[in-house]
């Protein structure tokens, strides 16, 4: 039976970490499918808007080989009912989630992967900007 993997993100300014995770959460199942944050969702959840749109950012994330579908995450209250429409066998998610979703334990495998060190979205912006 193909185990389907669910992962989410904002996947702002795309980097090498976005990269892993998505690559290590495809290596889990047969099939992976990403949720990226809206716009309106990414400014609710971090207080700022993205730099690329959501059209963009969703067209980077679909661009990659390891991934199978792509779809518009517009609200966190939500995910469970993304999971279940998905028919998700393992949620994969950053390790700075850790026990944030442990509830979706009854649909699916739950699973929380270490970031990549020393680099995240914010730095990389903060990196940019100071030159």
């Amino acid at each position: 039976m193909p185990r389907t993997v669910l992962t989410f993100g904002t996947f702002d300014v795309f980097h090498v970490g976005h990269l892993n995770v998505i690559e290590r959460a495809a290596a889990m199942g047969d099939r992976l499918v990403v949720g990226v944050s809206s716009d309106a969702l990414n400014e609710r959840k971090k207080g700022r808007a993205p730099v690329f749109p959501e059209h963009e950012r969703m067209a980077i994330v679909r661009a990659l080989a390891v991934v199978d579908e792509v779809f518009l995450e517009e609200s966190l209250e939500d995910k469970r009912d993304y999971l279940v429409a998905n028919e998700a066998d393992v949620l994969v998610m950053g390790d700075d989630w850790k026990g944030r979703f442990d509830e979706f334990n009854d649909v699916c495998e739950v699973v929380y992967l270490p970031r990549t060190p020393a680099i995240s979205t914010t730095a990389v912006i903060e990196r940019i900007s100071a030159r």
